[in-house]
């Protein structure tokens, strides 16, 4: 029990900054790093050359997922400088009047859509200015952004949270790789398992999420009956997303659902907007402007630019369609352009005279595919020089403000994973913590492994974060319940998901966007509810489908 306390510190340390502390994670994560190290160092007596090694494989996937975000936001950043995205706004707020159907079109599937694409926080960029810009109360805009982010986390950006969180928290592990190797699974094609069975998990919760969406506002902002009252639209376009997100999941991999599910479930759910069906006669509005409580408005109204005469919506959408396609291609194993763009690789194997590797094909990393997207954005909307320029001026600030705690929390990830060669002759950390909650939790683990994932994203501000951190110690407590490990990483990024919806950075950054600050424990208690839904459900589809076998 002792070795469990010990192992618990760097986590306890995340929480105790972050969430009792109130420390910005620029400061948490940095101080989470230095007690990781000690404990890695004094207690496990994990060697330096070790540790050292560890920083070193923890700079490059920090590197790597810090070049994703620069290419996301960059995008983001070009598309508002062209002015594509106040023709996506148009195109998409010409379908209804009714305040709940934009709702759920601009939050929930153009949402998910750019959760998929660019990960990181970014649709409450997009959303939040959108909704205030079409007459939505900023708080009513921040809620409906920050609830959506539950479903399409786990495939945020490209697939990275599993793609390289998992893949980071579970690579290099003995446990994990004694136990794939005997059921002859490569640890890609598991992670493949664990995000199909996390998309089964959160097509039965996310389903419903557009008609919590209308019913949680609606109450808030006006008349709670309301929401109910659109439930047949609300239900339906659930099911446009969720459903060939799940399938997507399933068929193609984790890379993905978010992105096809969101473009799939727009071309359903738009066409049934425009032509009425599955709405009542009377549209709902907020009350008028000039009776909203002080709470309701924010400080900043985001302006857009002015789009140029010739910006049609079709040239407005390419960049986002050229960038779903050249992924699909370059992930596409029957095509030889994966081939090639894995080809140019890095790779460092004894780090330091260790056991610790690291490598890296920046050419495959979804950065490159938003660099590539960005360049062939700047002659295809004719911009100027100084309008890119402006661009990347105001990406900057943003890749600056998240590397440090970003950098650090993965440089924690990695010293608090690779202590399992130590002098002490004890296991993990992960593993050590593992141990200890199996004692407690034994079989009932799965009712409570979301809760973990949902803890890491929360003090972390990241799925990806999250499932880096957990994920070996998830593994570790499946391997000794008796569980599947592919069920229980599935709750473990599930949760995480579910945690993105109150996570501190989330709700920081969205309520910033339309001059909020200052009123996030407001947002975080509105918003428990639709987590206590999520978590929930998942814990009790997870322990009947590890008691019934359902999905193994």
């Amino acid at each position: 029990m002792l070795t469990f306390l010990i192992a618990l510190l760097p986590i306890a340390t995340v929480f105790l900054l972050l969430v009792v502390a109130r420390r910005p994670a620029s400061q948490a994560m940095p101080g989470a790093l230095v007690v990781t190290t000690l404990v890695a160092g004094l207690v496990w007596q994990v060697p330096l050359n070790y540790i050292a090694a560890a920083v070193v494989q923890g700079l490059v996937i920090a590197a790597e997922i810090l070049f994703i975000v620069f290419g996301a936001i960059l995008l983001l950043n070009v598309l508002q400088a062209s002015g594509a995205i106040s023709v996506i706004r148009q195109s998409l707020l010409a379908l209804s009047p009714d305040r709940r159907v934009q709702m759920i079109i601009i939050a929930w599937l153009f949402g998910s859509f750019i959760e998929g694409a660019s990960g990181f926080g970014t649709p409450a960029v997009i959303c939040v200015p959108l909704l205030v810009a079409v007459g939505f109360p900023a708080m009513a805009a921040v809620l409906a952004a920050l609830i959506i982010q539950s479903t399409p986390s786990t495939f945020g950006a490209v697939g990275t949270p599993l793609l390289f969180g998992m893949d980071a928290g579970l690579g290099g592990a003995t446990a994990v790789d004694a136990a794939l190797t005997a059921q002859d699974l490569g640890l890609t094609d598991f992670i493949a398992q664990v995000g199909s069975r996390a998309a089964l998990i959160h097509a039965a919760i996310g389903t419903f999420i557009p008609l919590v969406l209308v019913a949680l506002v609606t109450r808030i902002f006006g008349d709670g009956r309301a929401g109910l009252g659109l439930w047949k639209f609300a239900l339906v376009a659930g099911l446009a997303f969720t459903v060939p997100y799940s399938l997507t999941a399933v068929f193609l991999g984790p890379e993905f659902p978010s992105m096809l599910g969101g473009l799939v479930g727009l071309a359903i759910v738009v066409a049934i907007a425009r032509r009425g069906w599955l709405q009542p006669d009377q549209p709902w509005d907020f009350p008028p402007a000039e009776t909203w409580p002080e709470t309701w408005s924010g400080s900043v109204t985001p302006a857009l630019p002015v789009p140029p005469a010739g910006m049609t919506v079709i040239k407005a959408w390419l960049p986002y369609m050229l960038l779903g396609g050249l992924l699909v291609l370059s992930r596409l194993s029957q095509l030889p352009l994966k081939g090639w763009l894995q080809g140019a690789r890095a790779a460092w194997t004894g780090i330091f005279g260790t056991t610790v590797a690291v490598a890296s094909t920046p050419l495959y990393l979804p950065g490159t595919m938003f660099l590539l997207v960005v360049a062939i954005t700047y002659g295809l909307h004719q911009m100027k020089p100084s309008d890119l320029g402006q661009a990347v001026g105001r990406s900057r600030p943003v890749l600056q403000k998240t590397a440090l705690a970003l950098g650090s929390a993965v440089l924690m990830a990695r010293v608090f994973i690779n202590s399992d060669v130590n002098s002490a002759g004890l296991p993990s950390m992960p593993l050590a913590l593992a141990e200890g909650m199996s004692a407690l939790a034994g079989g009932t683990w799965p009712l409570f492994a979301a809760g973990v994932g949902l803890i890491g994203a929360f003090v972390a501000g990241s799925v990806t974060v999250s499932n880096m951190m957990f994920s070996l110690f998830q593994f570790g407590v499946a391997e000794n319940i008796g569980t599947p490990p592919a069920l229980i990483l599935a709750l473990q990024t599930v949760g995480a998901s579910a945690g993105n919806v109150i996570c501190v950075s989330n709700v920081v950054a969205a309520a910033a966007t339309v001059g909020l600050l200052g009123r996030e424990g407001l947002l975080m208690r509105q918003l428990l509810p639709v987590v206590a839904y999520y978590l929930g459900f998942a814990g009790l589809l997870g322990i009947l489908w590890a008691t019934f076998g359902v999905l193994y």
